[in-house]
This record gives C-alpha cells, sequence and structure tokens, in this order.
C-alpha cells in the first residue's frame, strides 16, 4: 500500500502522486491509460484517476484516445518537462528506470530496490539515500548487469550498484547478507513497464 506522505520528496502531495508522475515521465515516452498506471503503482483507480485528471489540466501530459481508452503520455514541450523529469529521477526515479533498463537482461527473473532507498520509499524516516541498492534474482550475464548499472547511474544522477543471486540461494536465504536483505524493506522492481 503507498503512503500518504512522502518520504522521497516532500515536494510532492504523495507518493500516489510522485510514483504516478514517475511511470508518466521516466519510461520513456511510453502511454498508460488510467487503469495501467493505478495497477503498475498500486494505487486505488480513484487516485490515479484524480492525478491523472491534474495533469491533464495543468498541460503536464498529453491524452490520445485508442478505442475507448484514453492514454496520456508526458508533455516533453511543457516548460515543467525537465526541471520536473529531474527531481523525479532524484526521488520516486529508481524503480521506473531500473524496470525499463533491465527489462532487456535475460534471465532476469526478479528485481528488487534495498537499502535506504527502500527505506524511504516504505516510509521508514532517516536521511535521504545517497545511492541505489539493487538485488536481482537468476542468472543474469554480470557484464549486462554492470553495463546496466552503469546506464542507472547516469540517469538516476547518483550511484547504482547491483548484486545478483540465484533463484536457489534466494529461496534457501541462509546467506548472512541475503537473510539481512530479506528482513529489511524491499521494494520490487516491475520490468518491461506495462
Amino acid at each position: 500500500m503507498v503512503k500518504s506522505i512522502s518520504r522521497l520528496s516532500p515536494l510532492f502531495r504523495s507518493d500516489a502522486q510522485g510514483e504516478i508522475l514517475a511511470r508518466v515521465f521516466l519510461d520513456g515516452g511510453a502511454r498508460y491509460s488510467t487503469s495501467d498506471l493505478a495497477r503498475l503503482t498500486n494505487v486505488p483507480y480513484a487516485t490515479a484517476h484524480r492525478e491523472v485528471q491534474r495533469l491533464v489540466e495543468t498541460n503536464l501530459v498529453m491524452t490520445e484516445h485508442v478505442g475507448r481508452s484514453v492514454l496520456v503520455r508526458a508533455n516533453p514541450d511543457d516548460p515543467a518537462f525537465l526541471p520536473l523529469v529531474e527531481l523525479l529521477q532524484l526521488s520516486f526515479g529508481p524503480t521506473v528506470v531500473l524496470g525499463r533498463l533491465l527489462s532487456g537482461v535475460p534471465d532476469l527473473e526478479e528485481a528488487y530496490v534495498y537499502g535506504s532507498w527502500a527505506a524511504r520509499r516504505l516510509g521508514e524516516g532517516g536521511s535521504p539515500p545517497g545511492d541505489i541498492d539493487v538485488l536481482v534474482v537468476g542468472r543474469p550475464d554480470r557484464s549486462l548487469l554492470f553495463d546496466t548499472a552503469d546506464a542507472a547511474s547516469k540517469e538516476l544522477h547518483r550511484d547504482v550498484s547491483i548484486r545478483a543471486t540465484s533463484r536457489e540461494t534466494w529461496e534457501r536465504a541462509d546467506d548472512p547478507f541475503l537473510r539481512t536483505v530479506r528482513q529489511r524493506p524491499l521494494v520490487p522492481i516491475t520490468m518491461g513497464g506495462k
């Protein structure tokens, strides 16, 4: 469930608003229906609908009718576009950006953000996160993970480190590090956007 008070950026009204904005503005020009946004951000449809309406009214998004659906995407011509993208990259961007970048990595089964960013995202107090820690489950090529971490670091303007573990090791959880990771806040990364 999404918390009502944002720990990642006090400039956003809520985590729901931040998550929806991040999905629309950081997902490479993708178009979303309100239902897509509600599902991807784990917020009630009514909340997603209100947030989308606010974005439409302020011209921050463009709409397109496809059949019976109305799809929205970021309006790159709006003067607030670039500053908003930068703010979202620093606050709510990690799961969206990493989901997009990791979707191209074969043999990756699931991924999570852990550490201080995950703790703030899930409502724990503390200082702002300095880096982004990612755990991936599967047997992906390590050089692809390194390249993905590098690309994510550049896009998010902070260090991103990715650690991999096999499905067997993750499920067994007898490794002290993994046991600690599982006991602390974990934020799942949805790969491949929609």
